[in-house]
C-alpha cells in the first residue's frame, strides 16, 4: 500500500472513530442516569451496543494495521543490517587470508604470484581447481601451488588467463615427502578423500602418529620444506613388507579460495 493511500485511510478511520465515540458518549450519559431513562431512550440500547462493538472493532483494526506497518519496516531494516554484517564479515576473513599469503610471499625465497580459485572439478575421479591466472601471468605447467598453511597441489594445464591445479588429494598426484622429525622418506599420494597416504615406508621406519610430514625436495617440482600434513594413523601394507601412514592435509582442500603459485 502506498504512503498516500495509507494517509487517506487513516483520516477516514479517525473521522469514523470520533463520530462513533461522540454518539456513544452522549447516549451513555442519558442511559446511565435512572431519572433520565424513558422508553424512547431505551429503544437506543441495542443500536448503541452495536455502535460500541463497531467502534471497538475499528480501533482494533487501526491498531493492528499500524503495528503491521511498523513491523514490516523493522523487518526490512533488520534484513538490511544483517546483509551488511555478512558482507563485512566476509571482507574481514578475505583480508585476513590475503594478509597471510602476503606475509608468506615476503618471507619466502621464491617468486610467487597470488591467484583466486574460480572453479572446481565436477567429476568424482579427480580433485582439481581452476585459477584466474594463466600463461599471460607467467604460470607454467608443473609449478607448485601453496597456501599459507602448506602445499596444495601443482599446475597441470595452462590457458592464456587461467590454469588448472591438481590438488594433493588426487590419486594421480605423488609428492616426494619426509617425516620432519626423523627424516624418513616416502611418497605421499591422494585418496580423493579428506586424507592422504604416505607409502613405501620400511617396516622399521621411524614414524609416529602426530609426526609432521614435509616435502623432501628430491624432485624438481616441489621445493624442500613445504608442509604437507600430520600423521594420524600408521598401518602395514597387505604384502607385509612395508608400512603406510595416513596423513591429514595441512591445507583445507575443500575450501580453497586464494593460493600462491611458485614461479620457476
Amino acid at each position: 500500500m502506498s504512503a498516500g493511500k495509507r494517509d487517506v485511510f487513516k483520516l477516514k478511520d479517525k473521522k469514523i472513530a470520533y463520530t462513533a465515540l461522540s454518539i456513544v458518549i452522549v447516549l451513555a450519559i442519558f442511559l446511565s442516569a435512572p431519572a433520565l431513562r424513558n422508553p424512547f431512550l431505551d429503544s437506543f440500547r441495542y443500536p448503541l451496543s452495536i455502535l460500541t462493538f463497531v467502534r471497538k472493532e475499528i480501533n482494533a483494526f487501526i491498531f493492528f494495521h499500524r503495528n503491521y506497518i511498523e513491523k514490516e519496516k523493522l523487518q526490512e531494516e533488520a534484513d538490511y543490517l544483517r546483509t551488511k554484517l555478512q558482507f563485512a564479515e566476509e571482507a574481514f576473513l578475505e583480508n585476513a587470508r590475503l594478509k597471510e599469503l602476503l606475509n608468506l610471499k615476503q618471507q619466502a625465497n621464491y617468486r610467487m604470484i597470488a591467484s583466486r580459485v574460480i572453479a572446481r572439478s565436477s567429476d568424482s575421479w579427480s580433485s582439481a581447481v581452476i585459477l584466474d591466472k594463466g600463461r599471460f601471468d607467467g604460470i607454467r605447467k608443473g609449478m607448485p601451488v601453496i597456501t599459507y598453511a602448506g602445499l596444495a597441489g601443482k599446475v597441470v594445464e595452462v590457458a592464456e588467463h587461467s590454469s588448472k591445479v591438481m590438488l594433493i588429494n588426487d590419486p594421480n598426484l605423488g609428492v616426494s615427502a619426509m617425516v620432519k622429525r626423523s627424516r624418513q622418506e616416502g611418497l605421499v599420494c591422494g585418496t580423493l578423500g579428506s586424507s592422504l597416504v604416505m607409502r613405501y615406508l620400511s617396516r622399521t621406519s621411524d614414524i609416529q602418529v602426530s609426526d609432521t610430514v614435509i616435502t623432501s625436495g628430491l624432485t624438481d617440482t616441489y621445493p624442500k620444506g613445504f608442509l604437507i600434513g600430520t600423521v594420524t594413523a600408521i598401518g602395514e601394507e597387505f604384502s607385509g613388507l612395508s608400512r603406510y601412514a595416513i596423513i591429514e592435509p595441512a591445507v583445507n582442500l575443500s575450501s580453497l579460495e586464494e593460493v600462491l603459485v611458485i614461479l620457476k
